[in-house]
């Protein structure tokens, strides 16, 4: 194996992982999911890794990364809180709640807080209008949030 900058045993595990798999081409997304749930995120010497592997273009394994949003090349926080910014969200005032917690959480440029606890992130869609507006933090769905409801939702991650 080439020296990467990642978690050997991690590396180790994923590389197990894809001598498993039988049929290797078409599993590039199933691969992908495995190494984010592995390593939280799929950074370029990841991708390279993969890429290598599977004996495909870094090109291709680096398109499926950005153009499926569910991958992410940074890293997150402990806890994903996702703000749904479709039609019926923004309307309901998503933008609002955004600002919110980036104020609360003192997120400025990128989307993850400084002491590495909360990344946000925007979806399209999550697909339930009528709860609009809607917040999902680690997956567990908050509906029809309001903007003083924002610091309450933190304190359920923080204990504060």
């Amino acid at each position: 194996m080439t020296d990467y900058k990642l978690d050997k045993e991690k590396l180790k595990k994923l590389d197990e992982y894809i001598d498993s798999i039988e049929k290797k081409e078409g599993a590039l997304i199933n691969i992908l999911h495995e190494a984010q749930d592995m390593f939280g995120y799929l950074p370029e010497d990841l991708q390279l890794f993969i890429a290598r592997k599977l004996d495909i273009p870094a090109a291709k394994v680096f398109g499926v990364t950005t153009f499926y949003s569910f991958f992410t090349m940074e890293p997150h926080g402990k806890h994903l809180i996702s703000i749904c910014m479709g039609t019926a969200c923004f309307v309901k005032g998503a933008d609002k709640i955004l600002n919110e917690f980036k104020n609360k959480l003192n997120i400025k440029d990128n989307n993850t807080s400084e002491d590495g606890l909360f990344t946000i992130d925007t979806l399209r869609c999550v697909g339930a209008c009528g709860l609009a507006p809607v917040v999902t933090v680690d997956g567990k769905v908050y509906g029809r949030v309001k903007v003083e409801d924002v610091e309450k939702i933190i304190s359920e991650y923080t204990g504060k």
